[in-house]
């Protein structure tokens, strides 16, 4: 599995970004379509399952305080991006979703990540805080029966970009740690 200092894979993959009508549900995104910002991505292994949506929704309701930082959140999981519109569409915690969820059909960004369950043919349940020049800071997986916790993502994405020292259980605006 890439981790901390890999730089992310390339990837160009079609994401689900509507449900208001076919022709505005759809677009590609790639590693340039948001340039200059840091990359929330976190993969789930399937659509209409039962802890994927408490992650997306919890993610996307923090989802303007990752704006806040500068930060685009991607989902991602290897079903087709129809099967996010039809999942999106039938679940009331996923109609309105401030994100793009990006299909991974062909495998190529789980596999180049590492985070391919072989076995399932699904991807693992990962997250990765990637910064704007492209490089992993913060990768970690849990068991596809343990969902994440989102504000645990944001105070990692804070301690981050203070670019400091940040001791255990530090939460923006607390005090770093200073060298002597």
């Amino acid at each position: 599995m890439l981790t901390v200092g890999d730089k992310f894979p390339e990837f160009n993959l079609k994401a689900t970004v509507s449900i208001e009508s076919v022709e505005k549900a759809f677009m590609n995104i790639d590693n340039n379509t948001y340039a200059g910002k840091w990359l929330l991505v976190f993969f789930y292994p399937k659509d209409f399952t039962f802890v994927c949506p408490t992650e997306i929704k919890g993610f996307g309701d923090l989802n303007s305080q990752f704006a806040d930082r500068d930060t685009q959140v991607l989902a991602a999981s290897t079903d087709s991006e129809f099967v996010h519109l039809a999942w999106r569409r039938d679940h009331r915690d996923l109609k309105d979703l401030p994100f793009p969820m990006l299909a991974d059909t062909a495998k190529r960004l789980t596999t180049a990540l590492g985070i391919l369950d072989e076995e399932e043919g699904v991807a693992k349940r990962a997250t990765f805080l990637v910064d704007p020049n492209g490089v992993i800071q913060f990768a970690y997986v849990t068991a596809g029966s343990v969902g994440r916790n989102p504000q645990e993502v944001l105070r990692v994405l804070d301690a981050l970009q203070t670019d400091e020292l940040c001791p255990c259980n530090w939460k923006k605006g607390d005090d770093v740690l200073k060298v002597a």
